[in-house]
């Protein structure tokens, strides 16, 4: 009955991401009167779709901060820690040179962007300067811990968790009492986390309508070439990349591994934000796939923050597509340069806002192509960037079960389980697993 509950809310989330496409397409192909803009697409969708990542965003800095103070309490050998972080990041550092590759090599051999009419859809587009590398790892470590939580800065939060959490560990029959604290607010959390995932329907509806009213589909007609050879490269990612990961290095199921992947897919695609997804990430993760909670609270947010293999390939065609636009040829090394900037980059601009345009321009830079030329393809931006969410996501949900499977913190059982994750279930975390033998 639970398991029905959960594949029942599932069913109505993909009904709501299809019905939002249809009725979108069609309010922007009637060019809606100006009243049916105001009240209907920047009115009525416009306020459940913003209330909606309103209320995801909510969750994710408690979340984040209890869980992974929670996970890094249960771990009876702290030197775990320290191969989960270096696994993790190794992990995410690859996939992200593995996805720039692939797209790089399918935007050479399609070539977006020859014989293309700029004038058609260039926007304005001014770009931000990147902080250096040595800035980034000094803005880690956070001068204030509450600032740092009330801006949402991932990276600091996960620094300040960790240190915490160590802490408690380290402070005996004293720090259990704070480690019993954060278990059972956890799961107080988690009741709040599936409360907005049963609203998910309403606002997976208000937010597709509303994008594709806006957008429509004719944007897509003058950067076809280029719109598809990255949808292609995506897919290639998630369906080949990921799925091969997972059996070579963890021998789990890919199928079974994609199945499970639904909801955080539909919520990424609405949402176009990997932090905004991050409850629904965990809760896929750890309920799911069976990743223990020590493991998923630290490979959920830090993928959140660097793993970005869908923006990494979104750089690696654009860089091809804008060089074809102004007829520049790029030799080996540029493609290497590309490979090199776009993966480091996934870490040294973690925390910036609209991070893939901001290090689409020092891929460029790196290359010597015009900056200008990212004004070209702001127009199908929104529509990719909920696609290249997804991508991310997929991939944060896959390096946390190899992770999880190499520290044998993996429940094969549950993984296996293709009814696992009710939403009861979801709400009923054993006290048990904060425990700290």
């Amino acid at each position: 009955m639970a398991a029905s509950g959960s594949r029942h809310l599932t069913r109505q989330i993909v009904i709501a991401m299809l019905a939002g496409i249809v009725l979108g397409v069609v309010l922007n192909r009637l060019g809606t009167a100006d009243w049916v803009q105001l009240v209907l697409v920047d009115g009525l969708l416009y306020v459940v779709g913003s209330v909606f990542v309103a209320a995801l965003k909510m969750m994710v800095v408690p979340l984040v901060f209890v869980s992974l103070v929670a996970g890094v309490t249960s771990l009876s050998d702290l030197n775990a820690l320290g191969r989960i972080g270096i696994k993790s990041l190794a992990l995410y550092l690859a996939t992200t040179a593995i996805a720039v590759t692939i797209a790089l090599t399918l935007a050479g051999i399609v070539g977006p962007g020859h014989g293309f009419n700029a004038g058609s859809t260039a926007a304005s587009f001014s770009g931000k300067p990147a902080p250096p590398l040595t800035q980034v790892l000094i803005d880690m470590v956070p001068t204030n811990p509450v600032a740092a939580m009330a801006e949402g800065n991932m990276l600091q939060i996960i620094v300040f968790a960790l240190l915490f959490g160590v802490a408690v560990t380290m402070s005996g029959a004293r720090g259990k009492h704070v480690l019993n604290f954060f278990g059972d607010l956890d799961v107080v959390i988690m009741h709040m986390v599936e409360w907005i995932m049963r609203l998910a329907p309403y606002g997976v509806f208000a937010l597709i309508t509303r994008t594709f009213a806006s957008q429509g589909l004719d944007i897509l007609l003058p950067l076809a070439a280029y719109f598809l050879t990255l949808t292609g490269a995506l897919a290639i990612q998630v369906f080949g990349v990921y799925p091969l990961l997972l059996k070579l290095l963890a021998s789990l199921n890919p199928l079974t591994f994609l199945k499970k992947m639904r909801d955080p897919a539909a919520f990424a695609f609405s949402t176009a934000s990997s932090g905004a997804t991050i409850p629904v990430t965990l809760r896929t993760v750890e309920y799911k796939m069976g990743v223990k909670n020590s493991v998923a609270s630290f490979t959920v947010p830090m993928g959140a923050t660097i793993n970005m293999d869908g923006t990494a390939m979104m750089q690696g065609v654009a860089t091809v597509f804008i060089a074809n636009v102004y007829g520049i040829d790029l030799g080996f090394t540029d493609y290497l340069l590309v490979v090199l900037t776009a993966t480091l980059a996934s870490i040294g601009t973690a925390a910036i806002p609209a991070v893939g345009l901001v290090t689409l321009t020092m891929v460029l830079g790196q290359v010597g192509l015009p900056v200008e030329g990212i004004a070209l393809i702001i127009g199908v931006d929104r529509l990719l960037d909920m696609m290249r969410t997804v991508t991310n996501v997929t991939g944060d949900c896959a390096v946390s079960c190899i992770v999880a499977k190499s520290e044998k913190a993996l429940d094969q059982a549950v993984f296996d389980d293709l009814s696992a994750g009710s939403v009861e279930a979801a709400t009923r975390r054993p006290l048990s697993t904060h425990s700290a033998s």
